[in-house]
């Protein structure tokens, strides 16, 4: 890749993941119900995750999808009924008092990894990145590259969704207004899937 090639990218790389998405609604109400430190594993799990995602789909697994586009359709829908089903569960969320934030546990970072194979937005941006990045040929070295870029810039944007949500803590400090923004990021987690859906 040229130097021109790599400065695009990892322009590219800051948008697709600081743009509000499933991973950064989890991330924001993860910041506020648990604060930042118990959130940092579910951050590293997201980069670790994705960065190992973009590195398998530019070693070949992107020509799976070209041959069976059945199994990217499939692995759609799957991610967004249970994106629905997180936002179902956060918007019956109320708030978390001391008690119950002792006892239940944020996602963990074998969790968020996982998570990354079922979120749609996180296939777009895999195979957005391979494709438009390194069209003709895939060879290892740039493959790795784009997920070590990947990989080290997702943790400070993704952290930043989580520092907004521990400041918002700050502001919600009633069980009504803590209601609301559930319901408002339960909102924004289904109307993220909406323009993934529909490509």
């Amino acid at each position: 890749m040229t130097t021109e090639q790599l400065l695009a990218f990892c322009a590219f790389a800051v948008i697709t993941l600081v743009t509000p998405g499933p991973n950064n609604m989890m991330i924001l109400t993860s910041g506020l119900n648990y604060g930042f430190m118990r959130t940092l594993p579910h951050l590293a799990g997201i980069a670790f995750g994705f960065a190992l995602m973009v590195f398998l789909t530019g070693a070949g697994l992107h020509t799976v999808f070209v041959r069976f586009p059945v199994i990217h359709t499939v692995l759609k829908y799957v991610g967004a009924a249970y994106l629905l089903w997180l936002a179902w569960h956060l918007a019956r969320s109320g708030p978390m008092d001391g008690e119950r934030r002792r006892r239940e546990r944020p996602m963990g970072f074998i969790g968020a990894a996982a998570f990354q194979w079922v979120n749609p937005k996180a296939w777009v941006m895999a195979v957005g990145a391979i494709s438009t990045y390194l069209p003709n040929a895939s060879h290892l070295p740039d493959v790795a590259l784009l997920a070590v870029i990947y990989g080290a810039l997702g943790a400070p944007c993704i952290g930043l969704w989580a520092g907004f949500g521990v400041a918002m803590r700050r502001v919600l400090t009633d069980a009504r207004s803590v209601r609301i923004f559930n319901g408002v990021a339960a909102a924004l987690l289904v109307a993220s899937l909406y323009p993934i859906l529909v490509e």
